[in-house]
């Protein structure tokens, strides 16, 4: 398929991660191509979760889903997939379980595990299809929004692969930190070297935003997560920057989500990242004084918010429009993800107010 695609007609979330004074906040939201809506529930019974990331038609469905329902409200889009694509690309098996999530049917349990992954993955043939799924979804959204491509940070992915699924704990993935530390250092540096490709792949394919979501980076220790984090992520927005660069591809904007590290703000700063998503753990005057306005920052309201009654939304989001100022850097989205069983309607509010009360502060 071609990658000559349509103008983009809707551009102010790049101008805003690139730190460019902006008319309104621009704003998007983490698993917004998800089940909280109907539409999304009409496709799913038909097909399984996998199958849906691996069928290039089926992904741009789904990721167009929002797009078309919320339209102007929404200011970019994310491609349909999963962070677990990279483990399963690594030769792991991975199962999305009703009730359960991500399930892992033989987790790694010690280092001789290693055994049983490819010793070398080609990336562009293994996950050729999410390139595809992005390149079709780019001439699809016919230039309304930009298209995100992700991955899952370095450690995160690794807990998956160790816990074998979600965890309260994550017991097992940090036992290795200090069983196997070479192990785990040359495990995590796999994992980068994976994510690296992947992510150059899906610039190469179309996708014009990046975001690395370090979604168990807060159950680390500050000092375990500069020694296990840190440095690969910091590895992931120099290399991929580096190899666009040399490729003559446009150097998009990175994003990292390195959800519960509030102690590591600071950390995140000066590592290539354009913007820094935010918990909402973090208050917007916390995180601006740390990060010192280097970086955009992005978020940040409880997703659980989204449950009270629609004025309850409306002063929650305001408050926290305000928090971040009228000459602050900021991209609206959610503290992490939309629940599976959150009204669209409250979301709509949510993502109104945001438009409307950043626009107006932006005129004082």
């Amino acid at each position: 398929m071609s990658h000559s695609f349509p103008p983009l007609k809707n551009d102010l979330i790049i101008r805003a991660s690139r730190g460019e004074k902006v008319e309104r906040v621009p704003v998007w939201i983490m698993r917004q191509a998800g089940r909280y809506l109907p539409e999304f529930h009409d496709v799913r019974k038909h097909h399984s979760f996998f199958e849906i990331c691996r069928t290039p038609e089926l992904a741009c469905q789904l990721t167009l889903q929002p797009i078309d329902r919320y339209g102007s409200l929404l200011d970019a889009s994310i491609i349909f997939s999963d962070i677990l694509v990279i483990p399963q690309a690594m030769g792991l098996e991975v199962k999305m379980v009703e009730g359960r999530g991500p399930v892992f049917t033989a987790p790694l349990v010690t280092p001789e595990d290693f055994e049983r992954m490819h010793k070398h993955v080609d990336v562009d043939k293994k996950l050729g299809y999410v390139y595809d799924a992005i390149t079709l979804t780019r001439h699809k959204l016919d230039g309304r929004v930009p298209l995100f491509g992700f991955v899952g940070a370095p450690w995160t992915l690794m807990a998956y692969m160790i816990e074998g699924g979600g965890s309260k704990v994550l017991s097992k993935a940090k036992s290795w930190l200090w069983k196997y530390p070479t192990e785990t250092h040359a495990l995590l540096q796999r994992i980068t070297d994976i994510s690296v490709a992947f992510l150059v792949g899906q610039v190469r394919a179309g996708a014009q935003m990046l975001q690395v979501f370090d979604s168990w980076a807060g159950e680390l220790s500050p000092h375990d997560f500069k020694q296990y984090s840190l440095p690969y992520i910091k590895q992931i927005s120099a290399r991929v920057k580096k190899e666009l660069a040399e490729a003559n591809l446009d150097v998009v904007p990175m994003t990292i989500f390195a959800k519960g590290a509030w102690f590591a703000l600071k950390d995140l700063v000066n590592i290539e990242y354009d913007v820094v998503s935010l918990d909402w753990t973090i208050t917007p005057e916390y995180a601006r004084k740390a990060t010192q306005d280097q970086v955009v920052l992005q978020g940040n309201m409880d997703p659980s918010l989204l449950f009270a009654p629609f004025d309850t939304i409306r002063e929650t989001a305001t408050r926290m429009v305000k928090a971040f100022g009228k000459e602050g850097k900021h991209i609206g989205n959610l503290g992490h993800g939309i629940l599976p069983t959150v009204n669209p309607e409250a979301l709509k509010v949510y993502l109104e107010t945001i438009q409307t009360v950043s626009a107006e502060i932006r005129k004082e």
